[in-house]
């Protein structure tokens, strides 16, 4: 009998992957976690019934959310990153040696312990000597943390609801404005456009960001695995555009291999279709 992993998209759609077996099953104190092995897209993990990455294509993801700041301002020290306990934001961020310090925020250790066992691959840096996890609730820590603390925070979260929802909150965006240095900078996950409930969702959560940050714009990456595959990220800043303000002779300079970001693609992921753009203006 075949085995198939089904992800809702929306009321009318449903996504699917044909699944070689289920490697672990865990109800944590949040949420369920199972982490599935496909032929076709390798481990695969999955919070509450909902993908949040899969070995084939988790390297768009990490890669976008991460080199798009850190190309914009060279300068970056101090990193606080909400979420992302699968580790892949933290492996890119720690292969820049001008990073002195990463906290990262989890709310589920279940979630970096399975990893770290099932999905090394994006977990290989967790234990990097800059690395700090907490594992508590990132709303609270963020509202608890010093003012002008970091240069860069990024906020690799799950979907507006469940154990993310207070993620997505104007609280959550001021208490991140505060804690970011004069020069900071926000990046989150900003969902799709694609289908009602994702738009909607994004739609609120940029209305918010743009009353606090004099730059907020959004930018695409194309991520098979995500819903509809065209999938958005918000970046927010104080001080810096990322389309004029960025240094790509010095990123290049670093030797950096990636498999998705180049710093052609830095400008051009800017450049939105208008389908976006009129949400957007909504």
């Amino acid at each position: 009998m075949d085995l198939w992993f089904n992800e809702r998209h929306s009321t009318d759609v449903n996504f699917s992957i044909k699944v070689k077996e289920q490697l672990v099953h865990e109800v944590s104190q949040f949420q369920d976690v199972d982490i599935f092995y496909s032929e076709e897209f390798g481990k695969i993990l999955v919070l509450d019934g909902y993908l949040m990455l899969t070995e084939k294509d988790e390297y768009i993801y990490h890669e976008m959310i991460t080199h798009i700041p850190m190309a914009t301002n060279p300068n970056i020290k101090n990193v606080l990153v909400i979420g992302a306990g699968d580790g892949g934001t933290v492996r890119e961020l720690t292969r820049y040696q001008s990073i002195e310090h990463i906290d990262m925020v989890e709310i589920d250790e279940a979630v970096v312990r399975l990893c770290k066992q099932y999905i090394p691959t994006t977990a290989c840096s967790l234990d990097d000597k800059r690395v700090t996890i907490y594992y508590e609730d990132g709303l609270k820590f963020v509202r608890d943390a010093d003012p002008n603390e970091y240069d860069l925070i990024i906020v690799d979260s799950t979907d507006p609801f469940g154990v993310g929802e207070g993620l997505f909150t104007k609280e959550f965006y001021g208490n991140c404005y505060k804690a970011l240095t004069d020069d900071g900078i926000l990046v989150n996950q900003h969902e799709s456009t694609f289908y009602t409930e994702y738009a909607n969702s994004m739609k609120k959560a940029h209305s918010k960001i743009k009353k606090l940050f004099s730059t907020a714009l959004v930018y695409q990456a194309h991520i098979p695995t995500y819903p509809s595959g065209h999938w958005l990220f918000g970046f927010a800043s104080k001080k810096y555009d990322p389309r004029t303000n960025y240094n790509p002779d010095w990123w290049n300079s670093l030797g950096i291999k990636t498999r998705y970001y180049n710093t052609i693609l830095h400008t051009g992921c800017f450049a939105i279709p208008n389908n976006v753009r009129d949400e957007l203006r909504e």
